[in-house]
């Protein structure tokens, strides 16, 4: 699924053995991500809605901001990391 060999970023080489697999850099990166998301939506909640804030309101724009951001970063990853070429996911990568 890497975009990177469409775009000519990929010259085709095998990663090195003690790189991350894409599967644990991916739900890496998404745990990372979906913490930073559900704060910024959490900010963006509070300056949307000012003084009307109310709880459910504040913790539904957080969770949209964990999963939109996190899911986001996932396929970013997925999509031009050199780690989620075919030939690195073939080799590296322990189907579960």
């Amino acid at each position: 699924m890497a975009l990177r060999r469409a775009l000519g970023w990929s010259d085709g080489e095998m990663m090195r053995s003690d790189a991350k697999p894409c599967s644990r850099l991916m739900r890496h990166t998404a745990g990372i991500f979906s913490v930073g998301g559900a704060l910024g939506f959490w900010i963006l909640c509070r300056l949307h809605y000012g003084p009307r804030i109310t709880i459910p309101r504040s913790l539904r724009w957080a969770s949209c901001g964990a999963i939109s951001v996190s899911s986001t970063s996932a396929l970013l990853v997925r999509l031009f990391s050199p780690e989620c070429e075919p030939q690195n996911i073939a080799a590296y990568d322990k189907p579960r």
